[in-house]
């Protein structure tokens, strides 16, 4: 039988058991936050809906104004939208309401995450090396940081886009665009999410690059099937537009090239840590 006493001021193993009760709370405390911002997003019908989701709707939204005065700038009259060739509709009796809680669930999820990853990083952290937690200070920051401005990318720059030319094509003049309030809402979201998740590439390198599964000579190696494959994802998250697809295609290269000079400065990081770590141990042999 173990006699020994913990000593006092050390750290204890945490058993198994002890691990998934941490993971619990970590969970509960982020869920209680999603709760906290879906609630918020409820109550907050008219700016959630008249202001920030039907806005891409109107012809005043920031996006398009920002267009016209551009086409104006560069001699482009086509490039201004003065009107929006759609209505939204809504087709189900409790339609609306259920729309109202989806769409407040999912402004939650979205408002929370920054909170929501910092609980998660606070489970993972304890149990890395003291040389990997200082190599990963701000995180959490640049995480946060980069979802966000994908997100404001998506909702100002390739939403906006996707939506006017989906809604405005028409194959016959006679046949008027009458967009169900699911379909429009849904293709909001996608795109301001899915851009979200893109921007946080260089955040995934660092992590693969800190593990030595990514190096920038994998990247450089690589460069011209990654822009095929940044092309097929500009395709999917936007509508068969090339000008859509050239405005979302070229954030996307930029954030791999700056992931390719993050993969440098963490490999060569690396490397100098591992050569330290042998001259020690060499040093003490």
């Amino acid at each position: 039988m173990n006699t020994e006493q913990p000593v006092l001021g050390q750290p204890q193993e945490m058993s198994f058991i002890d691990h998934l009760e941490a993971l619990r709370w970590h969970i509960i405390r982020a869920a209680i936050s999603i709760v906290v911002f879906a609630s918020i997003a409820f109550f907050s019908k008219e700016f959630l809906f008249h202001d920030l989701i039907l806005g891409p709707s109107r012809a005043d939204f920031w996006t398009y104004k920002t267009f016209c005065r551009f086409g104006a700038w560069v001699g482009a009259p086509d490039l201004c939208i003065e009107k929006v060739g759609f209505v939204i509709q809504n087709r189900e009796m409790s339609g609306q309401l259920t729309m109202h809680i989806s769409t407040s669930l999912v402004v939650g999820l979205v408002l929370a995450f920054p909170y929501t990853f910092w609980e998660i990083w606070r489970f993972i952290k304890p149990g890395l090396y003291p040389h990997e937690r200082a190599n990963s200070r701000g995180a959490v920051f640049f995480v946060s940081l980069l979802f966000l401005v994908g997100l404001l990318f998506g909702y100002y720059i390739a939403a906006p886009l996707s939506i006017q030319f989906l809604a405005s094509y028409q194959i016959d003049p006679t046949i008027e665009n009458q967009i169900d309030m699911q379909s429009y809402i849904s293709t909001l979201t996608t795109m301001s999410v899915s851009c979200a998740g893109v921007f946080e590439l260089p955040m995934i390198v660092f992590f693969l690059a800190k593990a030595g599964i990514v190096t920038p000579e994998i990247m450089r190696l690589y460069r011209k099937h990654a822009i095929v494959v940044i092309l097929i994802v500009a395709a999917i998250i936007t509508p068969p537009d090339i000008s859509a697809q050239i405005i979302v295609t070229i954030p996307i290269v930029l954030l791999y090239e700056l992931s390719i000079n993050i993969a440098r400065v963490v490999s060569r990081n690396r490397t100098k840590m591992l050569n330290e770590r042998l001259a020690e141990n060499n040093g003490v042999a």
